[in-house]
């Protein structure tokens, strides 16, 4: 796909009137498994990948180096990818320079959240401190104005239910964000019955498409999700924690028993990683390429 088409496909995915699962990466390999896996988009989660740098999801990663993994991801893989932008690493200025980075490297869309600079990661306790209205909408503006690709998509995350607002003011926030030029709108919550998005959902009455990352919600039909409005549900973070997972396992595996033998069967084969990375290509392109005598 050429970086145009990497943004009309995912456009496609917010207005194509169902809702479609996509999924996080968090580096070229992970991206290679969704994309094997039958995704039709990537979530560049930004809690992933300030984990992968043994960094916490609060701006400690710089846009830099959170920018420089998801291109790795981009060129990894040939389906669009979503970039996390938490608050815009700044000012409307900030959001400018990411915005153009991104649309000019073909990355498909971006999600700005409406909290302050630096974020906290919404699922770690206490304060979740909004940007103000005003302030938020000049950036969703600036990234519409700086953008290379008309169909670069930008999405505003309010972080109202996570802060402890009521959905009404919920509701205030995406319209002003909507009016102010945003594609869709991502509607986040960390109550786990889902109900206050639910009722978000019915009252904005499909105005423009929405994005879900139900994390605490699991237990929620994506059907009635997708009749509420929903068109794009983000399983959020999950190869990460499951990488995380399995390497502790293993780890603490091979240190108990001294030994990696008897391991093979809980790990992937060599052969699994050659196959995923196409080691088989280089024959071909030697054949084209290499000196011949």
């Amino acid at each position: 796909m050429s970086n145009t088409k990497h943004a009309k496909a995912f456009r496609n995915i917010l207005f194509n009137g169902k809702l479609d699962l996509i999924l996080e990466a968090h580096s070229g390999l992970s991206a290679k498994v969704v994309e094997e896996t039958g995704y039709p988009a990537i979530w560049a989660s930004g809690l992933s990948i300030s984990s992968l740098l043994g960094l916490r999801d609060c701006n400690e990663a710089s846009w830099g180096q959170v920018v420089s993994v998801t291109e790795s991801i981009y060129d990894s893989v040939d389906i669009p990818i979503f970039f996390d932008g938490d608050s815009g690493f700044g000012n409307f200025n900030n959001v400018r320079h990411i915005v153009k980075r991104l649309s000019h490297y073909g990355i498909a869309g971006i999600s700005l959240e409406d909290k302050l600079f630096p974020k906290m990661n919404s699922f770690i306790s206490g304060e979740h401190s909004l940007t103000p209205i005003n302030e938020f909408t000049g950036k969703i503006k600036a990234a519409q104005d700086s953008k290379s690709c008309d169909d670069f998509v930008v999405v505003a995350r309010t972080e109202s239910l996570i802060s402890g607002m009521d959905v009404d003011i919920s509701l205030e926030r995406a319209n002003k964000y909507y009016e102010a030029g945003a594609d869709a709108i991502f509607i986040h919550s960390k109550k786990n019955d889902g109900e206050e998005i639910l009722d978000f959902a019915r009252q904005w009455d499909k105005r423009c498409p929405l994005v879900v990352a139900p994390t605490t919600y699991t237990e929620m039909p994506i059907s009635i999700l997708e009749d509420a409005g929903v068109s794009v549900y983000i399983c959020a973070n999950h190869l990460m924690r499951a990488s995380l997972h399995n390497m502790k396992s293993i780890a603490n595996q091979i240190k108990k028993q001294q030994s990696i033998h008897h391991l093979d069967s809980k790990i992937s084969s060599l052969d699994d990683v050659f196959s995923l990375l196409n080691y088989d290509e280089l024959d071909t392109a030697e054949n084209k390429y290499g000196i011949i005598d």
